[in-house]
Order: structure tokens, then sequence, then C-alpha cells
């Protein structure tokens, strides 16, 4: 039995760890599927996939504030979770490994299960980092961010901000603590720092060396050298893109408004705030182009302009290919369905992930960042008319798009997973020579 645990406030989280379960399951493997809850537990529910809840639970407000908390982790101070809610999590989600006799478990964000994973005595699978792994950082491959995580340093010269990007995340341990204070009461190995927060034991790298630009050899290699900074048994390996697919109709509203009659943006900024994603909305529109809006969970609010149309959840999938433009946070699952449908993206980039995610899309030509702070102004909107007026951006969509055709990444996960466990010639024992 292989355990899943999505982190059900985020979209892309819920459903990276569907896609893996229904993969699992198409290659004979039992899985199971246990959550805190969450907004997007409806995803589940909608795939008819069975899940248990366990305690304790995050609703709505809880979730939001984990998202708010997110985006600021770095700052001093700032807890992902208080000490109460670590030892519950963990103690709950270690008795859910054993009565389900779990070989694994793979996490989307459940951060509580590095720990729960070694209570259990079983290897921790992650994809939750997606492409922000120690070979990025060590080729200095991380962008100069949009936005400095530290407060004040947005002066420095651009290669001191690279510089920052590529080794802040080695060197902070604040931002683990929050679950090191319980490592240390149930005598179980830490979380050595930030950038150790991204990593499992095996590390499901969802992307192509095509992309990422760094060989699949050497990423496969790579070994920790520092214990400071890792955990010694983590290992990488590519996987391929990894997005949502979500077994949804396109609603009628949508499919007549994707006729190709004009040029349209979908805007789906599931991480914003809902005055963010109205404002991100208001300054497309005023580039000129029809908006179609994925507002998820937001309550975006009344529209009176037919050139405006706003759902709610929506296959990505199916309607990237049908638009111009995508808008979104920068999220990996987002960024990959935009390229690998042709279509180039503009993102709003919160965190350091999402900074990596939108920088490898303008890379290849496919993609620009904007900052969220310029979200409601003219920049986001000259930005607009600079990818639609540019028809190198649709064709970096396209090349990055040929890379990506025919790369079932959540079934080469499925694959990766099996195979650390079966022994497979993969990564344990590449591990072991």
């Amino acid at each position: 039995m292989i355990a899943l645990f999505p982190n059900c406030g985020f979209l892309s989280e819920t459903s990276r760890m569907l896609s893996i379960a229904k993969a699992l399951q198409a290659q004979g493997e039992p899985v199971c599927i246990a959550t805190h809850g969450g907004p997007y537990t409806r995803v589940l529910d909608e795939a008819g996939m069975p899940y248990t809840l366990l305690e304790p639970r995050m609703d709505d407000t809880r979730c939001r504030q984990f998202l708010r908390d997110l985006v600021q982790i770095g700052r001093p101070g700032v807890r992902l979770l208080s000490a109460d809610e670590v030892r519950r999590s963990v103690a709950a989600e270690a008795d859910f490994l054993r009565a389900q006799g779990a070989r694994m478990l793979v996490i989307g964000f459940t951060l509580t299960g590095f720990l729960s994973s070694r209570v259990a005595g079983i290897p921790l699978a992650a994809s939750h980092g997606a492409s922000y792994v120690p070979p990025v950082f060590e080729r200095g491959l991380a962008p100069v961010p949009t936005t400095m995580s530290i407060p004040g340093t947005e002066w420095l010269p651009a290669w001191l901000k690279r510089r920052i990007a590529n080794g802040g995340a080695q060197r902070l341990t604040d931002p683990v603590r929050f679950l090191n204070d319980v490592a240390s009461e149930l005598g179980v190995e830490p979380v050595p720092t930030l950038a150790a927060l991204m990593l499992g034991d095996l590390t499901l790298v969802t992307d192509v060396p095509e992309v990422l630009g760094i060989p699949s050899a050497d990423l496969e290699a790579w070994r920790p050298t520092r214990p400071k900074t890792y955990r010694p048994a983590t290992r990488l390996v590519y996987t391929g893109p990894l997005f949502a697919k979500l077994d949804l109709p396109i609603p009628a509203q949508a499919l007549s408004f994707l006729d190709g009659a004009q040029p349209t943006a979908y805007v789906v900024l599931s991480s914003a705030s809902p005055r963010m994603l109205r404002s991100a909305v208001q300054r497309v529109r005023q580039a000129g182009l029809r908006v179609l809006v994925g507002a998820t969970i937001h309550d975006f609010g009344p529209v009176d302009d037919p050139g405006i149309v706003v759902c709610g959840i929506l296959p990505s999938h199916l309607i990237m290919s049908k638009v111009d433009l995508a808008v979104t946070m920068g999220g990996q699952g987002s960024v990959q369905t935009a390229m690998a449908s042709g279509t180039p993206v503009i993102g709003i980039p919160l965190h350091a992930e999402q900074e990596l995610n939108i920088d490898l899309a303008a890379r290849h030509g496919a993609g620009l960042a904007i900052a969220p702070r310029h979200v409601d102004s003219q920049r986001l909107t000259a930005a607009v008319r600079r990818v639609m007026g540019d028809a190198r951006f649709a064709a970096g969509a396209a090349q990055v798009k040929a890379w990506y055709a025919g790369v079932d990444g959540a079934s080469l996960a499925a694959q990766a997973i099996r195979a650390s466990l079966d022994h497979t010639p993969s990564y344990w024992d590449r591990a072991a020579a």
C-alpha cells in the first residue's frame, strides 16, 4: 500500500496527488489517500477517489492563513503550523500509515509528512518542490526574484539578488523550526533547511531536462554532501511534467466564449486574493483581450462586461489550447499546462518556486514574469500587449510543447515510486552504488 497525503488547500497539489494515485492504481499498486481537508477536497470527491479526513482539520479559513504564511516563509518568526498542530497532525498521520500498512508516503505540501513518515518508519516521496531542487541552486539557475523575500532588499544589485536566490534557501533554518521542535520531542530526523523542505527521500522532479537545463544523468547522480543542509537519503529523479487533467466538462458559457473570434486570455490565479484576481482581469482587459476567468474558490463579484466570463474550477488542460494567453500565479502545474498547450504565459509569482517556474518559461521564450505589486498597474497591461504582439512567445511555447509531447508525468512518477520500493534498477540501486 502506498499512501498519498495531498494538501487540499492547493488545487495544484490536490490534482497532482490525484494523478499519481490513479497512475499507481493503473500499474496495479494499491493506494490510500488521507488529508487534513481544504476547499479542494471537492476535486477528490468529483473524481470518485476515496480519502480519509485526518485531524486537525484545515478549514477554509485556516487554509487561507496557511497560504498567507507560506508566501512569507523565510521571514523571521513566520510559522506555518503551531507546535500543537504539528503534534496532532503527526500523531494522526502516523496512526493512519500504520493502520494501512503503508510502504511509502507521497506528499503534496502536507509538510508534517516529513515527521510522520519517520515515526511510521517508511520512506517519503515528494513532488511539491517541482523543479526547485539543489542542482538548480548549484548551477546558479534560480532567477533574480521579482519580489525579494527579505523586506527592504529590492534595491540590491541584480547579481547579489541572484546569489541570494540561489543560496538563501540552503542556509535558512528558521522556516523549518515549526517541524524541528516537534521532531526533537519525537526523536526523529529533523528537516535541516528550507531547501530540504522541498525534498523527499525520493524527490520527483516534475519536468524534462530540455526545459530545466540539467541533464538527466547529472540530476539523478546528485547526492547530498552537506548534512547540515539536506537529509542524507535524498535522491532526485526526473518524472516529466505533471499537471491537472480534471475530468470536468467545459461549461457552456465558457465554450461559447472560446470560439476564436477575438484574442482571449485565460486568467486563473488560485493562490491570489479576490482583489488581486479582479485587478489582473481588468488590466488584461485593458490590453484589448477578452478574459475567461477561472475563479476556482474566489467570489469574483458581479460582472457587467460582455468581454469577461467567470467560471469556477475549469479543466485547464482543455482550456489552454483554446486561448491566446494564460495569466497564472506561476505554479508549475499551470505554467506547464500552458506550455504543453503551446500557449504563452504571464506569471505573477508569490514565492521562489513560482519564480523559477515562470523563469523557465521566459528562458525558452514562452512567457514573462510580473511582480505581484505591479498587478494593478499598466505594467501588466504592457506585458500582455508585448506577448500578444510578438510571435516569438508563441513559438517558444510551441517548442516546449514539443519537448513535453508524449511524456506521461503521472505514469513516470508512479514508476519511480514503485521502482524505489521494488529495488528495480532505478534510484535505490544507484544510491547504493
